[in-house]
């Protein structure tokens, strides 16, 4: 709709993680960095955190598109609420194996069979699985035991998970102590600086078709959508994409300040309901939970009390007198 009007062959803010608009600041080329050294050496096991909305999910396709040029073979995860035996056989299945209907230890055969030929020609496997702050502590247990598929020399699949810094959380508990000795690598994502922010902008305009002397977004426009997105890339997407919508509408040839905060007041970044036991010490916090499911029990047993209380004075008017 305003490409035409801003002169861009693209869209310039899609959310969706395309590796051509990857914006390579330091943070972001010592991760893909990390993520390509790890994978390629063999090491096994790599961790990758962040916020919601910083480029995860992105950082890991670029490394995907680089290693595809050395003939490796990946499967990735991005629906973790699985059961174990559809974890194991939706990875077999995403590396090409017919495991349909097998069991779970003839799918790991398969599996480690399939592992093993790859090994001999001295060909690399990856696993990847996206949003695995949501994975539960039976499948990490799961992942853990595909580690174990080995040689004595180094292992047989890398394995990268990416997720939110609940992930670092569960990974520090004390039953999986296992899996965290195992992870070799670890990088995590950080919000863009203000500076940053002015870069990425005009980084991603660059890319869409606008020329480089031309100016778009204002200085103080690109400070605004950086007070708006603290720095968080999907939202700069959003608010920039609302931003050129809103500019396109008025036929403002140069996003301004004031633009941009009509655009980030629509979309309430500003308005976070706060989660009121992310507040309290652990101990409170669990106690808190504790009283809050209690009540809620208490309401659900009156309620059925209330309905049987009914329910035996409607049977009562049905019932005829002898």
């Amino acid at each position: 709709m305003y490409r035409a009007f801003y002169k861009l062959r693209l869209n310039p803010f899609e959310i969706t993680p395309d590796p051509s608009f990857l914006f390579p600041t330091p943070r972001h080329r010592e991760a893909l960095a990390t993520l390509y050294y790890g994978v390629r050496a063999h090491k096994g096991f790599i961790v990758i955190t962040g916020e919601v909305g910083t480029g995860k999910t992105l950082l890991v396709r670029s490394a995907l598109q680089l290693l595809q040029r050395t003939n490796i073979a990946s499967a990735c995860v991005f629906n973790p609420s699985l059961s174990p035996l559809e974890f194991v056989r939706y990875i077999a299945g995403d590396f090409g194996l017919s495991v349909g209907g097998k069991a779970k230890d003839e799918v790991i055969l398969a599996l480690n069979a399939y592992l093993r030929q790859r090994h001999e020609k001295r060909l690399i496997t990856l696993l990847v699985v996206d949003e695995a702050h949501h994975l539960s502590p039976e499948l990490l247990e799961e992942v853990r035991l595909l580690t174990n598929l080995e040689t004595a020399q180094q292992k047989l699949l890398q394995i990268v998970l990416a997720g939110q810094p609940e992930l670092d959380q569960t990974l520090d508990s004390w039953e999986l102590r296992q899996l965290k000795q195992r992870i070799m690598l670890r990088c995590q994502l950080e919000p863009l600086g203000q500076n940053e922010t002015a870069g990425y902008i005009q980084r991603r305009l660059h890319i869409a078709g606008l020329p480089k002397n031309t100016t778009l977004f204002s200085h103080a426009a690109m400070a605004m959508v950086f007070k708006h997105s603290r720095g968080i890339p999907r939202l700069i997407n959003t608010v920039c994409e609302n931003a050129l919508l809103s500019g396109y509408a008025h036929c403002a040839p140069i996003i301004t300040p004031d633009i941009v905060e009509e655009a980030g007041r629509d979309l309430r970044l500003g308005v976070i309901t706060p989660n009121v036991t992310a507040q309290l010490p652990k101990e409170e916090a669990e106690l808190f939970r504790a009283v809050k499911t209690l009540l809620e029990l208490h309401d659900y047993l009156r309620e059925m009390k209330s309905a049987e209380a009914e329910t035996d004075i409607r049977l009562t008017r049905e019932i005829p007198r002898a």
